[in-house]
């Protein structure tokens, strides 16, 4: 006898887990319906991510950044969902003892969605109703599913185990309501795909101006093309991206509006896409780079940006820099997603080019880079300067406002620190011995780079060949033959940028204001014989 309730147990808990997961996708689904509708970021699993995001601890946020690099919000999602999967199977094994207690917990989620989605910056009340929408679908739909696991056998059905149920019937049910999530899912993506169609098209349609001021073409030598090396110039597929962003906006060019206001703007702007293109056009490289790019790592990558530069706009509405008796010194710029971002004001109008950028080698910025406008400031870390989907600047002073990650623990002021890096060899390559050629980038924004050394195993320093300089705002390449002898060897870079500073050999890590160190790199080498 009790092995038979045993066995029984088995099934009844499976049964309820997986009335829990099929409540869960039907509510999911719902959501997603309701969210093409309202907007994609207020879906219950961006909404969700993004306030995880938001309080992230910076340690563990950059741990993440490290480990998982750009996958790192594919990561955050799938981790949500296994999460959501578990306290769904949860919520069906406590609605076979009581529905009404696993219902009010696959509801609630729907509420900790909606409370997720009013948390996020830009959010309007409307951005709770997928959440709820989709916990109110989960909970009534555990209710039925759990109601007609445990409705008692018909009469005359044979005997099959401790707990009750018509089979055929629960199971044309489950299917039943798994089609209809389904296609209530579906429908929901399509509806989306539909409402950022618009922002597809304008795009498509953009034409970007020939710029009234053109970059020099990149000057002969620049790029070294040593195999192992990336190109002086970044493809945008290639370019990296770090953000907080877990749909990435998708703005409509045609509908698309800046607004410039606040403290010390006499003439306070707004304008659309077509007002900003119609304005002189810049064209500049620029070598980007995120703050949270530690030493040797991959987040910086070099462009040639088109815009309108940024001075002249605040000129006309008036602003003055600091220097000049101008009360504001931050210029705060927010996204569409409700980023925001601070800048010095001394620095926007130093005279550098600092661009509301629309175009990034040669085409409309992809949307994964701001389109349609972004913007771009030499020399700075893009968590100071580089604001994607740009919607508002705003005048105001660092003393009463902090940004979005000044606010976890990061430095207002962030210029960005002489860095070099090694790209070949890579770490551990087995090489063979005699003539290697050790090659890498080195980029001091704003100030450029003078000199890049090499050493082997700690020895005297040896200078590398630089490639030819494009401007003080962008990387250099460069390269050092090594005659390369049999054992295990250490190779270090450094730089010194254009002042004549020699980037420092002190480790430090990214938080608060950009990593520090000499990169280094482990190989291999083995005697030819």
């Amino acid at each position: 006898m009790r092995a038979d309730r045993s066995g029984s147990r088995r099934p009844r808990r499976a049964v309820g887990a997986a009335c829990g997961a099929v409540a869960a996708f039907a509510g999911l689904a719902v959501a997603e319906l309701v969210a093409a509708a309202v907007r994609p970021e207020a879906s219950p699993v961006t909404a969700v991510g993004g306030a995880a995001v938001d309080l992230t601890p910076t340690a563990v946020r950059e741990w993440a950044i490290a480990v998982f690099g750009t996958a790192d919000k594919a990561v955050l999602t799938l981790g949500i969902v296994a999460v959501l999967a578990a306290v769904a199977a949860g919520a069906g094994l406590l609605a076979l003892r009581s529905p009404p207690a696993g219902s009010a917990v696959a509801g609630g989620f729907g509420l900790l969605g909606a409370a997720a989605a009013l948390s996020r910056p830009e959010a309007a009340w409307q951005d709770a109703l997928p959440s709820l929408a989709g916990g109110l679908t989960a909970a009534v739909v555990l209710w039925l599913l759990v109601t007609a696991a445990t409705r008692p056998r018909p009469a005359g059905a044979p005997a099959g185990g401790a707990w009750a149920m018509d089979r055929r019937g629960f199971g044309r049910l489950v299917v039943g309501v798994l089609a209809l999530s389904s296609a209530a899912g579906i429908a929901g993506r399509r509806l989306g795909a539909h409402g950022s169609a618009g922002a597809t098209a304008s795009r498509a349609r953009l034409v970007l101006p020939p710029p009234a001021v053109p970059a020099p073409p990149v000057p002969a030598g620049a790029d070294l093309r040593v195999p192992g090396l990336g190109p002086f110039l970044t493809p945008a597929r290639d370019f990296y991206r770090v953000d907080t962003a877990l749909v990435v906006p998708r703005v409509d060019a045609d509908t698309w509006r800046l607004r410039i206001h606040g403290e010390g703007v006499s003439r306070p702007v707004t304008l659309g896409l077509r007002e900003l293109l119609a304005r002189p056009l810049v064209e500049h490289d620029v070598t980007l780079t995120c703050v949270s790019n530690e030493v040797g790592g991959p987040y910086a990558g070099n462009a040639r940006w088109l815009g309108v530069r940024l001075a002249d706009l605040l000129r006309e509405a008036g602003v003055r820099p600091p220097s000049r008796g101008g009360p504001a010194d931050q210029l705060v710029a927010r996204s569409v997603d409700g980023m925001t971002l601070g800048t010095p004001v001394e620095t926007v109008m130093d005279g550098r080019a600092a661009l509301l950028a629309v175009g990034m080698n040669g085409a409309p910025l992809p949307f994964a880079h701001g389109f349609p406008v972004r913007m771009v400031v030499p020399g700075l870390y893009g968590y100071v300067s580089a604001c994607k989907w740009l919607s508002e600047l705003r005048l105001t002073t660092f003393a009463a406002y902090d940004a979005y990650w000044v606010r976890r623990s990061w430095a207002q002021q962030a210029p960005v620190k002489t860095q070099s890096r090694i790209d070949t060899p890579r770490p551990y390559a087995a090489l063979r011995a005699g003539r290697v050629a050790v090659a890498g980038v080195a980029w001091a924004q704003h100030r450029g780079i003078r000199r890049v050394e090499v050493r082997v195993d700690g020895g005297p320093w040896q200078e590398a060949r630089l490639g030819a300089a494009d401007g003080v705002d962008t990387w250099r390449q460069w390269v050092w033959t090594w005659e390369a002898t049999a054992g295990l060897h250490t190779l270090e870079v450094r730089a010194v940028d254009g002042t004549g500073a020699v980037q420092t050999g002190v480790r430090a890590g990214t938080v608060p204001d950009g990593a520090t160190g000499w990169h280094a790199v482990e190989v291999r080498v083995r005697d030819l014989g």
